[in-house]
């Protein structure tokens, strides 16, 4: 196998400072997010992380831990506490699959499915704080989707 040489390229002083760096915009940003959401879900009584997953459920009601996992790139460890937090609060249930006992289910409970309600004022408090409008939304996900795409790549 053949090594490959990459080419360094002059980066400006400037650049190197940290609230210059774009993985810092990203990790800064997430953490802005995260303290945003927290007061608007709340009111529902939900973590972020919860309201990740229920997202994932609304969109499919019954769902494999697995699947979940994968569509929030989250390893079970950190999702198995958030799946136990929303079943005691009878959002969701788990239950092992019948036709493969090492899968467990997950699937929304009546109460979980009617919190869907709650998504339109949810995502309308959150884009007020983000002063963003839904066509500049759609640009920075888009934007930082195909940026998650290159750095996934590049593994």
């Amino acid at each position: 196998m053949k090594a490959q040489m990459t080419k360094t390229m002059e980066i400006p002083e400037e650049e190197k400072r940290l609230a210059n760096q774009l993985c810092f915009a990203v990790y800064s940003t997430a953490h802005a997010f995260t303290r945003a959401y927290k007061p608007i879900l709340d009111r529902v009584g939900l973590t972020y992380p919860q309201y990740l997953v229920m997202l994932a459920l609304w969109e499919k009601t019954e769902q494999p831990v697995k699947a979940i996992g994968e569509q929030l790139d989250l390893d079970s460890g950190t999702l198995s506490p958030l799946l136990k937090r929303l079943e005691q609060n009878g959002l969701i249930t788990r239950a092992r699959d019948a036709r493969d006992e090492r899968q467990v289910i997950v699937s929304l409970t009546p109460k979980g499915q009617s919190m869907r309600n709650e998504v339109n004022a949810i995502m309308t408090a959150i884009g007020e704080a983000s002063g963003c409008t839904l066509e500049e939304m759609k640009t920075i996900r888009e934007l930082l989707k195909g940026l998650r795409s290159n750095l996934t790549s590049a593994l």
